[in-house]
């Protein structure tokens, strides 16, 4: 068994800490959000964000390494503020995709600066492939978003 390079694990664990607040934060949004479509589609990211941070613990501790098992202080101050806007705008579905995007905006260069870096040894394809569905899913809020501002 190769052991992981401790930048590696760093790397990882970053992304973990980044799946985690996406999790929490999506659930959050879910219970804040009254249109039962998008609360369906923010507890599936949700899901998925669950599942990505457990794939990519599972690598970190089979190569020896501390695998996260949290999200950050930032993450939970996002989720506050969602709270906040939400409970503010009347649990406004737009208001709330907003502040999911601007989560997602947040994982999409946290995927992005980890493929840009030298220091995933063997799960370069696992992290391809979440990034993939991170930007899907980020475009699928945006679009969400959209569709909910008024035209102008």
């Amino acid at each position: 068994m190769t052991t992981m390079t401790k930048e590696a694990g760093n790397v990882l664990n970053g992304l973990i800490e980044t799946l985690k607040n996406g999790e929490l934060g999506f659930k959050t949004a879910a219970e804040d959000v009254k249109s039962p479509e998008i609360k369906k589609v923010l507890n599936q990211y949700s899901t998925q964000r669950a599942q990505f941070a457990h794939a990519l613990q599972g690598q970190v501790e089979r190569q020896g390494e501390k695998a996260e098992d949290s999200g950050t202080v930032a993450g939970a101050l996002h989720r506050g503020w969602i709270n906040l806007k939400s409970a503010v705008v009347s649990r406004d579905a737009l208001a709330v995709l907003e502040e999911c995007e601007q989560g997602e905006d947040y994982a999409v260069k946290a995927y992005r600066d980890a493929l840009a870096g030298q220091h995933l040894d063997g799960t370069r394809s696992l992290v391809e492939g979440q990034f993939a569905h991170i930007r899907a899913a980020h475009d699928h809020v945006r679009k969400l978003r959209d569709s909910l501002k008024p035209a102008v």
